[in-house]
C-alpha cells in the first residue's frame, strides 16, 4: 500500500481541511462535498485524512466491521455477542464512478437462494464503508440510480438488498466526502443536501504559495515514506487532537441564543427544510471543540453558516452557490441576544468576526484551529490546465464584450419557462437520463433473456416456467425447485435515457431585430433547464456574420452553456449552412467519443440563410446530411410579423424533423398539441403552412 501524501504536509486551503476535521470530530455533520477546479488538492486532503482517523474497534471476522460493544442485531454474519474486539484503521473507501449496483449494495447468489433457500450474500462497498469514510470522486457524474441508492443508505444508517423476496440488511452509517469539479456539471438538489458542509476550493495566485506546492510536491514524489516520517510529529498532534475534541464534544453545550441565531439565519437566507438548521447546530458544537471550548460562540455559528448554507440557497441550476457575509453578519447581530456563552467567551477576550476582516488565528476558522502547513496541496503541479471561465461581473452575470463592426451588444435572457418535452425516437441503450425511452437497468419490466454475464435482474416468473418442464428428469423429490444455471432468466426493462442536446443558435442580424434575440435566450435557457432537469449532456453551436464555431463543446454542465448563452453578441449575416455543418462535425466527433448516446439537435433559428453563393441550396445540402443520417431534430421557429415566409418549417422538412414556435414551445401554451420529434417533417411542415 503506498504511502498517503501527509494531510498536514497539505498547503493553504484552509476550509477543506477544516471542514474535513470537523467530520472527522462529529460524524453527525453529514459529509463534505468540495467543490473546484481540477489540481486543486481536493483528492489528496481527503485520502490523506483517513490517516488521522482514530482506529475503529470491530468485532473479529464481522464482514459488516459491527462494533463488539454494541452488535447490530441484524447483522448477516451475526449474531454476535457484546465483548472484546480487535481494531484496525478506519477505512477510506472510493465509490467508482461507473461501479455497477451489485458493487456498491453486494450481490446475492441467486441460484443458491432459490434452489437452496439459503442467503449468500457478497458485501459491497457499503458495507466496507460502514464505520469509515465512503468517498465518491467526481460525485457530479454518479449514475442517478447509484445516487438512489446512495441516498436512501445516508438517510437510514443502513443498506437493503431485496431481489425477489429475498433480502439482506446491514448497517451502513460513514462520513460521505464527495469532490466535482462544477465545469462537468452540476449535482441533483436530492444529493447536493445531503451533503452536510460544502467548500469552494481554487488554485492560489501567489507565486510563493505556488512554489511551495510544487516543493512538496516534488519532494513527496521523489520519497513518499520520507516525506511521510518529516511530517510525522504534525499529523500525530492533529490525530491527538481530533481524539481530545471527541472526547469533549457531549459536553459541549449549544445554548438557546445561539439557536436562535442558528434559525435565524437559515430562515434569513430561505433554505429549503430543516436540515440547513440541524447540521448548522452539529457544526457549530464541533467547531467548539475542535477550539477546545464548552460553549459555542458567535464566531461558531458564523463560520458553520459559510460551511453549511451555500450550496442550500441555490433556487435554479444556474444560481452560483455562495452566501452574502454582510447580510449573515447583519442577521447575527440582530439576533445576538444575551446568550450567557457568549458573553463569557467574551470576557475571555474571544471577539467577533469583523465581514471585512479574518477571523481570530487561534479562532476555528484561523491558522491555530488549523493543522501547520502553508499554501495549497495538489495531487500535482498547480497551475497547469485549469481549464478557461468566463469573466462575471459583480452581479453575477456575465461582463458584455465590446461589439465589433456589425454587432449589437448581447442582450438579456427573458425569464425561462417550462417546456415541452423534445425526444430522440426509437429505443436507445444510452447513459440513464429522463428524456428519451432506452433500454435500462432500470424501469419497468418489458420481458426476459438469458443473461449475458452475471445475472443482475431476475425475472422470476421466466425462470420457473424454464426450470419447471425439468423437475421430474432432474430427479425434484421435495417442494423445492430445482433450477440450474441454463434456468436463469434476466429481465429486459424498459426506462429513459439522457441525450446530448446540441444547440444551433442563429445570432445573426436578422434575428437581433426587435430584441427578438431576448426571447430566443429565454427559449434555449428553458430547454437547458429542462436538460439540466433530465440529465443531458449539451453542447452550443452558433453562427453569424461569416461562419460558424462551437461556442461550447458537448458537456454536462449546464451552467457553463448559460453563461455562454448570455453573453452571446449578435449581428452580420445568417450563415445557415456553415452553423449545420459545423453541427454536424461536433456530432461525428462526439459519437466516436460515446457511441450509445442519442442527438438531439435544436436549431433556434427564423429560417433564413443569407451570405455566400446559393446560400440556401448550400443549406438544404447540410440539412439533408441530418435527414440521411436519422439525426433526431427540433427546429425553433423565431420568425415574427405578420408575413410569415415558414422558412424555418421548410428547414424541418430537409433536417427530417419537426418545427415549433417560441409560443408553442411552452409546456403550457394551447397553440396545439404536445409534439416530440417523433412526429417528423411532414406533420411540422403541415403545421407551419397552416
Amino acid at each position: 500500500m503506498s504511502t498517503p501524501f501527509p494531510f498536514t504536509a497539505v498547503v493553504g486551503q484552509d476550509d477543506l481541511r477544516l471542514a474535513l476535521l470537523l467530520n472527522a470530530v462529529s460524524p453527525a455533520v453529514g459529509g463534505v462535498l468540495v467543490r473546484g477546479e481540477k489540481g486543486t488538492a481536493k483528492s489528496t486532503a481527503v485520502r490523506a485524512l483517513s490517516a488521522l482517523l482514530p482506529e475503529v474497534p470491530v468485532v473479529p471476522g464481522c464482514r459488516f466491521s459491527c462494533d463488539p460493544a454494541r452488535p447490530d442485531a441484524g447483522c448477516p454474519d451475526g449474531p454476535h455477542e457484546p465483548g472484546a474486539g480487535a481494531e484496525r484503521p478506519a477505512r477510506m473507501v472510493e465509490l467508482p464512478v461507473g461501479a455497477s449496483e451489485d458493487r456498491l449494495v453486494g450481490a446475492l447468489d441467486i441460484e443458491r437462494a432459490l434452489s437452496e433457500g439459503v442467503k449468500a450474500f457478497e458485501p459491497g462497498l457499503l458495507a466496507d464503508a460502514h464505520r469509515g469514510i465512503l468517498y465518491v470522486d467526481e460525485v457530479n457524474l454518479l449514475h442517478d440510480h447509484l445516487v438512489d441508492l446512495l441516498l436512501d443508505a445516508a438517510a437510514m444508517g443502513a443498506s437493503y438488498v431485496e431481489r425477489e423476496g429475498v433480502s439482506v440488511r446491514h448497517a451502513s452509517k460513514f462520513l460521505l466526502v464527495g469532490t466535482m469539479n462544477p465545469e462537468e456539471g452540476e449535482l441533483r438538489p436530492q444529493l447536493l443536501d445531503r451533503f452536510g458542509l460544502t467548500v469552494e476550493v481554487a488554485a492560489s495566485r501567489e507565486p510563493d504559495q505556488r512554489v511551495e506546492v510544487v516543493r512538496r510536491r516534488l519532494a513527496y514524489d521523489d520519497d513518499p515514506a520520507g516525506f511521510a516520517a518529516r511530517w510525522a510529529d504534525e499529523e500525530a498532534e492533529v490525530r491527538q487532537r481530533i481524539a481530545t475534541a471527541r472526547e469533549l464534544l457531549p459536553s459541549v453545550r449549544l445554548g438557546d441564543g445561539a439557536l436562535r441565531q442558528i434559525a435565524a439565519t437559515c430562515a434569513a437566507f430561505e433554505v429549503d427544510g430543516m436540515r440547513a438548521d440541524i447540521v448548522m447546530a452539529r457544526t457549530a458544537t464541533a467547531l467548539a471543540a475542535w477550539a477546545g471550548r464548552t460553549d459555542v460562540a458567535a464566531e461558531d455559528v458564523r463560520q458553520a453558516a459559510l460551511l453549511a448554507l451555500p450550496h442550500r440557497r441555490r433556487r435554479n441550476p444556474f444560481d452560483a452557490p455562495g452566501l452574502d457575509e454582510d447580510k449573515l453578519d447583519e442577521t447575527l447581530e440582530e439576533f445576538a441576544g444575551d446568550d450567557e456563552s457568549r458573553n463569557e467567551n467574551a470576557n475571555e477576550g474571544e471577539s467577533e468576526n469583523e465581514s471585512d476582516e479574518d477571523p481570530d488565528p487561534d479562532g476555528p476558522g484561523g491558522g491555530g484551529g488549523q493543522p501547520p502547513s502553508g499554501p495549497d496541496g495538489a495531487d500535482g503541479p498547480q497551475g497547469g490546465d485549469t481549464g478557461a471561465q468566463p469573466e462575471s461581473a459583480a452581479d453575477g452575470q456575465p461582463q458584455a464584450q465590446a461589439p465589433h463592426a456589425g454587432e449589437q451588444q448581447p442582450v438579456r435572457a427573458s425569464e425561462p419557462f417550462r417546456t415541452k418535452v423534445l425526444s430522440v425516437p426509437g429505443l436507445g441503450e444510452g447513459a440513464a437520463g429522463r428524456r428519451s425511452r432506452a433500454r435500462t437497468e432500470h424501469g419497468r419490466t418489458t420481458g426476459a433473456r438469458r443473461p449475458r454475464g452475471a445475472l443482475t435482474k431476475l425475472h422470476l416468473a421466466a425462470t420457473v416456467h424454464a426450470a419447471a418442464p425439468h423437475q421430474r428428469t432432474r430427479g425434484r423429490s421435495g417442494p423445492g425447485l430445482v433450477v440450474r444455471r441454463d434456468d436463469l432468466r434476466q429481465a429486459t426493462r424498459e426506462g429513459r435515457e439522457g441525450n446530448l442536446v446540441l444547440f444551433v443558435v442563429d445570432a445573426s442580424g436578422s434575428m437581433a431585430a426587435r430584441q427578438r434575440m431576448s426571447a430566443v435566450k429565454g427559449a434555449v435557457l428553458s430547454l437547458l433547464l429542462d436538460a439540466y432537469q433530465r440529465r443531458d449532456k449539451v453542447g452550443l453551436v452558433t453562427f453569424r456574420g461569416t461562419g460558424a464555431e462551437v461556442a461550447l463543446p458537448p458537456t454536462s454542465s449546464v451552467d457553463a452553456a448559460a453563461v455562454r448563452l448570455e453573453s452571446l453578441p449578435t449581428g452580420g449575416r445568417t450563415p445557415l449552412a456553415a452553423g449545420l455543418l459545423k453541427a454536424h462535425e461536433v456530432l461525428r466527433v462526439e459519437r466516436l467519443r460515446d457511441p450509445a448516446r442519442r442527438a438531439l439537435v435544436v436549431v433556434v433559428t427564423d429560417g433564413r440563410a443569407t451570405g455566400g453563393p446559393e446560400p440556401v441550396a448550400l443549406a438544404g445540402r447540410a440539412a439533408r446530411l441530418f435527414a440521411a443520417e436519422g439525426i433526431a431534430s427540433v427546429v425553433v421557429d423565431c420568425e415574427a410579423g405578420y408575413v410569415r415566409l415558414g422558412l424555418a418549417g421548410q428547414l424541418a422538412g430537409e433536417l427530417g424533423g419537426t418545427a415549433v414556435t417560441l409560443d408553442e414551445l411552452r409546456a403550457d401554451s394551447i397553440a396545439g398539441l404536445v409534439r416530440d420529434v417523433q412526429s417528423g417533417s411532414q406533420g411540422g411542415s403541415k403545421r407551419r403552412a397552416a
